[in-house]
Order: C-alpha cells, then structure tokens, then sequence
C-alpha cells in the first residue's frame, strides 16, 4: 500500500516483504513516516540483537538448539549435529512460530533483516549500546533466512551485504522512535 507494489518473488496473505534492498527499505520508510507522521526506521545491528535474544545468552532465543518447528531454515543444516528437520523451499507466513521472550516473531529465519549500520569490526571490550562503523561498503543483516543452514540463524550472526542488493530471502523490521 506504500509503495503501490510488492517486490516480493514469494506472493501471498502474511508473508514477509523480501527481495527489496537497503536502498529500497529507505525509500518506504520515507514514505511510511510521511503517511503516518511517525519516525520509523531500521533497528541498529546492536537494537537488532538486543531484541533478538529477548534477554536470552544461549546462540538462539529457544535455547541451544533451533528445530524446524521453532524457525523457517534449510533443515537439512541443523546447528550442532541436531537432528534433520523440514525444508520448507519458502518463506512462510510471519508469526508462524511462538515468539521470542519480547513477543517478536520470526527473529530467527524466514529472510535477512536489513539493520541502518554499516559493517564493520566490532570495537574492543565491553559496550554498552556499541554504535556501528562510521562508514562503509555494505551494510548488516541479521537473523538467517529459510535457504540458510541454522548456525546462520544464531542470534550472534551476521552478514555484510552492498546495500544495492536485493534477493528473495532479504527483508526487514521496523522499530519505531519517540519524535
């Protein structure tokens, strides 16, 4: 309805906007805080984290493990030598899996989320809310996607992307901040 289209190569009622890029995910923020005199925006890599493990310190919100039936992954990748799970070949609906400790859905899998850092190093020893690299070539995204093994799905993980780029398995979240 913002954009007057959907990107997404996976069609359907509920499924996450995927194929669009950082570029992309600006423009329709733009565009949504105009519409609706709110300040949306992407979250930052460590807002990202923070939300993803829900207060949690194991590599996912559920724990040690991720199975099939908690996330959208390539199953045939388990993380640790778990046991095999389903390949779903697609995104599937948001909100199919129980929510995190803060009530986010899908934190794990489904597609990459887009966050507003630029990649880089992190800085050394402790941090407290660590601000991203001041500049750079690509941007963050986090969270795995359903084509992924698990071990990319890991709260921790993370990955460079050239904001330019969009795929089938590449999306994003909203925050929303106080004007």
């Amino acid at each position: 309805a913002v954009m007057s289209n959907n990107p997404s190569y996976f069609q359907g009622d509920n499924l996450p906007v995927e194929n669009v890029s950082w570029d992309e995910a600006q423009e329709f923020i733009k565009k949504l805080n105009v519409m609706t005199g709110k300040a949306y925006r992407l979250p930052t890599e460590a807002e990202w984290e923070y939300a993803c493990r829900a207060g949690s310190t194991t590599p996912f919100y559920t724990g040690h493990n991720l199975t099939t039936s908690q996330a959208n992954y390539d199953g045939n990748y388990p993380y640790n030598n778990n046991a095999k799970g389903e390949f779903r070949h697609k995104t599937i609906s948001v909100g199919s899996f129980s929510p995190n400790a803060y009530g986010l859905y899908d934190m794990h899998g489904n597609v990459w989320e887009w966050c507003s850092d630029w990649y880089g190093d992190y800085p050394t020893g402790a941090q407290t809310n660590p601000k991203g690299a001041a500049s750079g070539s690509s941007r963050v995204g986090r969270g795995g996607s359903w084509i992924n093994k698990a071990q990319y799905c890991r709260s921790a993980s993370r990955r460079n992307i050239n904001p330019g780029y969009s795929d089938f398995n590449l999306g994003f979240r909203l925050v929303v901040s106080p004007k």
